[in-house]
């Protein structure tokens, strides 16, 4: 990374490393984890998948677990994030019922952002009108909402919805983009290229949040950084965080997955720091 360029950024660029909840045996392991590695975020995803079968939800967690989560996280610096159960699409789930518990539990955690994926199967002006209670609620609650880019939603997706949000009449100046490195790398046009998809996002689409995993362009294997094409070249990353830094990102990076060993989630942070040419415990 050129001198110049991280003078340029070094005094807007903030990036919370951490990892998430996944698909652990045990909700809380992941965090205490996080907690005991000196990890900067935490996401928490309470998501028991479509069948309804296996994972867990916020009804796992006690209000008094919640609250020790809350100060944990207070005093040991970690910024907490949630993501939105998978079977919530505000287009097709018009009862807001189960938002507001996602809301409520972000709120008790005393998290500051809740993740949620782009729908686009009846277009983007119509996920954009049934955005609308989902804006106010994390609006009133105090959350930062990021909308996440699948496998199946483009940068054109993303620019034409925040043109939409801009002007509508719900307030949407909280709300940015996810950026998901490996479902960018999935995406039809952008495939093994997720430069690209991030080259083609408008300058005011603000992304807010990151998702970092890898792939060889397969599948959503959901690899750990450094364990995937980065493993030899890191090239990819690297100039992905010269293209953070151009934009001024602050804000999270989670480390989707739950790996054996767990070591390796520490591995990537530290790789980061590196690419970042900082101390792995200077990573905000």
């Amino acid at each position: 990374m050129s001198s110049s360029t991280k003078q340029k950024s070094e005094a807007t660029f903030f990036l919370r490393t951490g990892n998430q909840t996944s698909f652990a045996a045990s909700v809380l392991e992941p965090f205490e984890f996080a907690v005991a590695n000196s990890f900067t975020a935490f996401e928490f995803f309470p998501d028991r998948g479509y069948s309804g079968v296996g994972g867990w939800d916020e009804s796992d967690l006690s209000g008094d677990t919640r609250r020790a989560i809350g100060r944990t996280a207070h005093e040991k610096n970690i910024e907490l994030t949630v993501h939105a159960p998978l079977t919530f699409n505000p287009v097709v789930n018009a009862d807001t019922s189960r938002l507001r518990k996602t809301v409520e539990f972000a709120h008790e955690l005393g998290a500051t952002l809740l993740n949620l994926h782009l729908e686009v199967e009846q277009g983007v002006e119509r996920f954009a009108e049934a955005l609308g209670p989902t804006l106010q609620l994390t609006a009133e609650a105090g959350l930062k909402l990021a909308i996440e880019n699948t496998v199946w939603t483009g940068p054109q997706d993303f620019n034409q919805l925040f043109a939409v949000l801009r002007r509508g009449k719900f307030p949407a100046a909280h709300a940015g983009m996810c950026f998901d490195l490996g479902h960018a790398n999935l995406f039809g046009a952008t495939q093994n290229n997720y430069w690209k998809y991030f080259d083609a996002l408008g300058a005011d689409v603000p992304v807010i949040h990151l998702h970092l995993h890898e792939n060889f362009g397969d599948r959503d294997s959901h690899l750990t950084l450094f364990t995937g094409p980065a493993r030899e070249n890191a090239a990819g990353i690297a100039g992905l965080l010269e293209r953070l830094q151009r934009r001024n990102f602050s804000g999270c990076a989670i480390l989707e997955q739950w790996p054996q060993p767990a070591s390796l989630l520490v591995n990537a942070r530290n790789r980061l720091a590196e690419l970042l040419e900082v101390r792995p415990g200077a990573i905000r």
